[in-house]
Protein backbone atom coordinates (compact mmCIF):
# COMPACT_ATOMS: atom_id res chain seq x y z
CA UNK A 1 0.00 0.00 0.00
CA UNK A 2 1.40 3.41 -0.98
CA UNK A 3 1.28 6.51 1.21
CA UNK A 4 -1.57 7.90 -0.90
CA UNK A 5 -3.45 4.65 -0.53
CA UNK A 6 -3.19 5.14 3.22
CA UNK A 7 -4.45 8.73 2.88
CA UNK A 8 -7.36 7.65 0.69
CA UNK A 9 -8.27 4.86 3.11
CA UNK A 10 -8.40 7.40 5.94
CA UNK A 11 -10.55 9.74 3.86
CA UNK A 12 -12.89 6.88 2.91
CA UNK A 13 -13.76 6.24 6.57
CA UNK A 14 -14.52 9.90 7.38
CA UNK A 15 -18.18 11.03 7.43
CA UNK A 16 -17.20 14.23 5.61
CA UNK A 17 -14.11 15.82 4.10
CA UNK A 18 -13.18 19.51 4.40
CA UNK A 19 -10.59 20.05 1.73
CA UNK A 20 -8.42 23.20 1.85
CA UNK A 21 -6.55 23.89 -1.40
CA UNK A 22 -3.90 26.41 -2.35
CA UNK A 23 -4.07 27.50 -6.00
CA UNK A 24 -0.73 28.40 -7.65
CA UNK A 25 1.73 25.53 -7.55
CA UNK A 26 -0.98 23.26 -6.16
CA UNK A 27 -4.05 23.24 -8.40
CA UNK A 28 -2.25 24.81 -11.35
CA UNK A 29 1.22 25.74 -12.56
CA UNK A 30 2.45 29.26 -11.88
CA UNK A 31 1.51 32.00 -14.36
CA UNK A 32 4.35 34.11 -15.84
CA UNK A 33 3.34 36.93 -13.47
CA UNK A 34 0.80 36.89 -10.62
CA UNK A 35 -1.38 39.48 -12.36
CA UNK A 36 -1.95 37.18 -15.35
CA UNK A 37 -5.11 35.16 -14.86
CA UNK A 38 -5.63 32.05 -16.97
CA UNK A 39 -8.58 29.92 -15.82
CA UNK A 40 -7.79 26.24 -16.23
CA UNK A 41 -10.77 24.17 -17.44
CA UNK A 42 -9.36 21.04 -15.77
CA UNK A 43 -9.24 22.80 -12.39
CA UNK A 44 -12.77 24.16 -12.80
CA UNK A 45 -14.04 20.72 -13.81
CA UNK A 46 -12.61 18.87 -10.82
CA UNK A 47 -13.70 21.57 -8.35
CA UNK A 48 -17.21 21.46 -9.84
CA UNK A 49 -17.34 17.74 -9.21
CA UNK A 50 -15.94 18.05 -5.70
CA UNK A 51 -18.47 20.75 -4.86
CA UNK A 52 -21.34 18.59 -6.16
CA UNK A 53 -20.41 15.81 -3.74
CA UNK A 54 -22.39 16.45 -0.53
CA UNK A 55 -19.69 14.71 1.50
CA UNK A 56 -16.91 17.10 0.40
CA UNK A 57 -16.47 20.79 1.25
CA UNK A 58 -13.75 22.36 -0.94
CA UNK A 59 -12.20 25.69 0.11
CA UNK A 60 -9.51 27.74 -1.67
CA UNK A 61 -6.87 29.64 0.35
CA UNK A 62 -4.47 31.60 -1.85
CA UNK A 63 -1.92 34.37 -1.69
CA UNK A 64 -3.48 35.84 -4.82
CA UNK A 65 -5.96 38.67 -4.50
CA UNK A 66 -9.57 37.54 -4.22
CA UNK A 67 -10.62 39.10 -7.55
CA UNK A 68 -8.15 36.80 -9.33
CA UNK A 69 -9.29 33.71 -7.44
CA UNK A 70 -12.89 34.46 -8.42
CA UNK A 71 -11.83 34.45 -12.07
CA UNK A 72 -9.81 31.26 -11.68
CA UNK A 73 -12.58 29.52 -9.72
CA UNK A 74 -15.82 30.94 -11.21
CA UNK A 75 -18.03 28.69 -9.09
CA UNK A 76 -20.67 29.89 -6.64
CA UNK A 77 -20.93 28.06 -3.36
CA UNK A 78 -17.20 27.62 -2.70
CA UNK A 79 -15.54 29.57 0.09
CA UNK A 80 -12.64 31.57 -1.38
CA UNK A 81 -9.88 33.21 0.68
CA UNK A 82 -7.59 35.68 -1.11
CA UNK A 83 -4.44 37.51 0.04
CA UNK A 84 -3.79 34.69 2.54
CA UNK A 85 -7.26 35.14 4.00
CA UNK A 86 -7.52 38.92 4.34
CA UNK A 87 -10.28 38.88 1.70
CA UNK A 88 -13.03 36.28 1.92
CA UNK A 89 -16.01 35.32 -0.19
CA UNK A 90 -18.20 32.93 1.77
CA UNK A 91 -20.01 29.95 0.28
CA UNK A 92 -23.17 32.07 0.43
CA UNK A 93 -21.53 34.82 -1.63
CA UNK A 94 -20.96 37.40 1.12
CA UNK A 95 -17.70 39.37 1.14
CA UNK A 96 -15.51 40.03 4.19
CA UNK A 97 -12.39 42.13 4.61
CA UNK A 98 -10.72 41.06 7.84
CA UNK A 99 -8.44 44.12 7.97
CA UNK A 100 -9.53 47.73 7.23
CA UNK A 101 -7.73 48.86 4.09
CA UNK A 102 -7.03 52.31 5.55
CA UNK A 103 -4.90 50.82 8.33
CA UNK A 104 -2.38 49.28 5.92
CA UNK A 105 -2.45 51.38 2.77
CA UNK A 106 -0.33 54.36 3.91
CA UNK A 107 2.70 52.15 4.62
CA UNK A 108 2.22 50.19 1.39
CA UNK A 109 2.00 53.40 -0.63
CA UNK A 110 5.17 54.70 1.00
CA UNK A 111 7.03 51.50 0.15
CA UNK A 112 5.65 51.03 -3.34
CA UNK A 113 7.51 53.93 -4.95
CA UNK A 114 10.80 52.85 -3.36
CA UNK A 115 10.46 49.23 -4.44
CA UNK A 116 9.42 50.30 -7.93
CA UNK A 117 12.55 52.48 -8.20
CA UNK A 118 14.76 49.53 -7.20
CA UNK A 119 13.58 47.39 -10.11
CA UNK A 120 12.94 50.09 -12.73
CA UNK A 121 16.06 49.41 -14.78
CA UNK A 122 16.31 45.64 -14.21
CA UNK A 123 14.73 42.73 -16.04
CA UNK A 124 13.22 39.72 -14.33
CA UNK A 125 11.42 41.54 -11.49
CA UNK A 126 7.73 42.14 -10.91
CA UNK A 127 5.99 44.34 -8.32
CA UNK A 128 2.54 43.08 -7.37
CA UNK A 129 0.08 45.36 -5.56
CA UNK A 130 -2.70 43.33 -3.90
CA UNK A 131 -4.32 46.34 -2.16
CA UNK A 132 -3.80 44.78 1.27
CA UNK A 133 -0.25 43.57 0.53
CA UNK A 134 2.74 44.40 -1.66
CA UNK A 135 4.93 41.67 -3.15
CA UNK A 136 8.25 41.88 -4.97
CA UNK A 137 8.93 38.92 -7.27
CA UNK A 138 12.42 38.20 -8.61
CA UNK A 139 11.73 34.76 -10.10
CA UNK A 140 13.21 35.56 -13.51
CA UNK A 141 16.06 37.78 -12.32
CA UNK A 142 19.74 36.84 -12.15
CA UNK A 143 20.48 35.30 -8.75
CA UNK A 144 23.10 37.84 -7.70
CA UNK A 145 21.00 40.78 -8.84
CA UNK A 146 17.90 39.36 -7.17
CA UNK A 147 19.77 39.05 -3.89
CA UNK A 148 21.06 42.62 -4.18
CA UNK A 149 17.63 44.11 -4.97
CA UNK A 150 15.77 42.12 -2.31
CA UNK A 151 18.35 43.12 0.29
CA UNK A 152 17.82 46.78 -0.68
CA UNK A 153 14.05 46.27 -0.50
CA UNK A 154 14.40 44.88 3.02
CA UNK A 155 16.48 47.93 3.94
CA UNK A 156 13.58 50.16 2.86
CA UNK A 157 11.28 48.08 5.06
CA UNK A 158 13.61 48.65 7.99
CA UNK A 159 13.05 52.39 7.68
CA UNK A 160 9.46 51.81 8.80
CA UNK A 161 10.26 49.36 11.60
CA UNK A 162 8.99 50.01 15.10
CA UNK A 163 6.26 48.87 17.49
CA UNK A 164 3.41 50.19 15.33
CA UNK A 165 4.80 48.52 12.21
CA UNK A 166 5.31 45.20 13.98
CA UNK A 167 1.82 45.36 15.46
CA UNK A 168 0.12 45.70 12.08
CA UNK A 169 2.45 44.07 9.53
CA UNK A 170 4.37 40.92 8.82
CA UNK A 171 7.12 40.33 6.25
CA UNK A 172 6.92 37.18 4.14
CA UNK A 173 9.97 35.79 2.41
CA UNK A 174 10.68 32.95 0.05
CA UNK A 175 12.85 32.04 -2.91
CA UNK A 176 13.47 35.31 -4.83
CA UNK A 177 10.44 36.82 -3.14
CA UNK A 178 9.59 39.48 -0.57
CA UNK A 179 6.16 40.59 0.62
CA UNK A 180 4.69 42.85 3.25
CA UNK A 181 1.12 42.45 4.44
CA UNK A 182 -1.08 42.63 7.52
CA UNK A 183 -0.43 40.30 10.44
CA UNK A 184 -3.59 38.40 9.46
CA UNK A 185 -2.15 37.67 6.00
CA UNK A 186 -1.29 34.26 7.39
CA UNK A 187 -2.76 30.99 6.13
CA UNK A 188 -2.51 29.37 9.54
CA UNK A 189 -4.47 32.15 11.23
CA UNK A 190 -6.96 32.13 8.38
CA UNK A 191 -7.45 28.40 8.82
CA UNK A 192 -8.10 28.90 12.54
CA UNK A 193 -10.64 31.60 11.69
CA UNK A 194 -12.47 29.41 9.16
CA UNK A 195 -12.59 26.44 11.52
CA UNK A 196 -14.04 28.63 14.27
CA UNK A 197 -16.48 30.54 12.06
CA UNK A 198 -17.75 27.74 9.80
CA UNK A 199 -17.36 24.59 11.93
CA UNK A 200 -17.89 21.14 10.49
CA UNK A 201 -17.30 18.88 13.51
CA UNK A 202 -17.64 15.54 11.72
CA UNK A 203 -15.27 16.38 8.86
CA UNK A 204 -11.74 15.12 8.29
CA UNK A 205 -9.56 18.17 7.56
CA UNK A 206 -7.05 17.92 4.70
CA UNK A 207 -4.86 20.82 3.51
CA UNK A 208 -2.93 20.75 0.22
CA UNK A 209 -0.28 23.38 -0.58
CA UNK A 210 3.20 23.85 -1.98
CA UNK A 211 5.21 26.49 -0.10
CA UNK A 212 6.27 27.95 3.24
CA UNK A 213 3.05 29.95 3.61
CA UNK A 214 1.16 26.65 3.41
CA UNK A 215 3.48 25.16 6.03
CA UNK A 216 1.94 27.65 8.48
CA UNK A 217 -1.44 26.10 7.71
CA UNK A 218 -0.04 22.56 7.91
CA UNK A 219 0.80 23.14 11.58
CA UNK A 220 -2.76 24.26 12.31
CA UNK A 221 -4.45 21.47 10.35
CA UNK A 222 -2.38 18.87 12.18
CA UNK A 223 -3.12 20.48 15.55
CA UNK A 224 -6.81 19.94 14.74
CA UNK A 225 -6.27 16.29 13.88
CA UNK A 226 -6.15 16.85 10.12
CA UNK A 227 -3.69 15.86 7.43
CA UNK A 228 -1.30 17.94 5.32
CA UNK A 229 -0.22 17.23 1.74
CA UNK A 230 2.74 19.12 0.25
CA UNK A 231 3.04 19.58 -3.51
CA UNK A 232 6.47 19.60 -5.17
CA UNK A 233 9.02 17.28 -6.70
CA UNK A 234 11.93 18.49 -4.60
CA UNK A 235 12.45 16.65 -1.35
CA UNK A 236 12.44 19.85 0.66
CA UNK A 237 11.89 19.72 4.37
CA UNK A 238 8.20 19.81 5.20
CA UNK A 239 5.97 18.95 8.11
CA UNK A 240 3.41 17.48 5.69
CA UNK A 241 2.08 13.95 6.13
CA UNK A 242 2.03 13.20 2.39
CA UNK A 243 3.56 14.49 -0.83
CA UNK A 244 2.38 14.91 -4.43
CA UNK A 245 4.98 15.86 -7.06
CA UNK A 246 3.10 18.48 -9.12
CA UNK A 247 -0.36 19.97 -9.81
CA UNK A 248 -1.15 17.29 -12.39
CA UNK A 249 -0.70 14.67 -9.66
CA UNK A 250 -3.01 16.71 -7.44
CA UNK A 251 -5.69 16.55 -10.16
CA UNK A 252 -5.28 12.79 -10.47
CA UNK A 253 -5.56 12.39 -6.70
CA UNK A 254 -8.63 14.61 -6.46
CA UNK A 255 -10.30 12.45 -9.10
CA UNK A 256 -9.80 9.42 -6.85
CA UNK A 257 -11.80 11.17 -4.12
CA UNK A 258 -14.78 11.21 -6.48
Amino acid sequence: MTALDTLNATIATAPRLWLFLDYDGTLDDFAPTPDEVYPNPAVIEVLTRLQANPRIRPTIISGRRLAHIEQLVPLPGILLAGTYGIELRTAEGAYQHRVPLETVRPILDALKSGWAALIRDHAGFYLEDKNWALALHARYADDALANHVLTAARALLAEHSGPAFEEHFRVLGGHKFLEIGPQLAHKGRTLEYLLDTYPCPDALLVYVGDDDKDEEAFAVIQAHGGLAVVVGAAERESRADYRLPHPQAVHAWLQTLL
